[in-house]
C-alpha cells in the first residue's frame, strides 16, 4: 500500500467521522449558547439548569439523526469494502 493511498483512506476515514458528528456538535453548541445567554440574563447559575437542557438535546438529536448517520456509515463502509483490493496489496 502505498503512503498516497493510506493518506486518502485516512483523509476520507476523517472526513466520515466529522460528516457523523458535526450536526450533534453544531446542535449542542447553539443550545449551549442559547441556555448560557439565558443564564447570564436571568442571573441563574446553576449547574443542573444548563446541564439537563444539553443532555436532553444531545439525546434527542442522536435519536433522530441515528439514521441518517447509519446510512453515512454504510455508505463509507460500502466505498471501503469495495476498494478493498487496491488496499490488500
Amino acid at each position: 500500500m502505498e503512503m498516497a493511498q493510506v493518506i486518502q483512506l485516512f483523509r476520507q476515514t476523517l472526513e466520515a467521522a466529522l460528516w457523523v458528528g458535526a450536526p450533534i456538535l453544531l446542535i449542542t453548541t447553539a443550545v449551549s449558547l442559547v441556555i448560557s445567554i439565558v443564564q447570564v440574563m436571568t442571573s441563574i447559575q446553576d449547574a443542573t439548569v444548563s446541564t439537563t437542557p444539553r443532555l436532553m438535546i444531545v439525546a434527542i438529536s442522536i435519536l433522530l439523526l441515528t439514521p441518517w448517520m447509519l446510512r453515512r456509515l454504510m455508505q463509507f463502509t460500502e466505498q471501503l469494502f469495495s476498494n478493498l483490493h487496491l488496499y490488500a496489496r
